[in-house]
């Protein structure tokens, strides 16, 4: 399936519906029902490993880049939730964000290092 959708170049809009969905789900007003892990934290952490491993997928190329990006967003989702009514910023939540980028860009590692052996 990897391979599938690097020949037909699905990584990149999966993953920029992903960082929408996520943008969208984190600005939401907290009484909307929303899916969740039934804990914030690992909620930042699922989404953001998930954005991790799709960016990997989608945008080859030096690492560093994609994983400051992406820590970045997560910086902004803080900062624009800190302007609205019924949310707030919290550096746990950034920290979660970190920790999941870390966990997914791992696991998309291993799983592109498991294909290329394979190859």
């Amino acid at each position: 399936m990897i391979s599938r959708l690097t020949a037909f170049g699905g990584w990149k809009p999966l993953f920029w519906a992903t960082a929408l969905g996520i943008l969208v789900l984190s600005l939401l007003p907290p009484a909307t029902p929303m899916p969740t892990t039934g804990w914030d934290k690992t909620n930042h952490l699922l989404g953001f490993a998930t954005l991790a491993a799709l960016a990997r997928f989608a945008y080859p190329g030096p690492a560093w880049p994609r994983l400051l990006g992406l820590l970045a967003f997560g910086a902004l989702i803080e900062v624009l939730q800190s302007l609205t009514p019924n949310r707030s910023a919290e550096w746990t939540d950034l920290i979660a964000d970190g920790l999941g980028i870390a966990i997914g860009w791992g696991l998309a590692w291993l799983a592109t290092a498991g294909i290329q052996r394979r190859a």
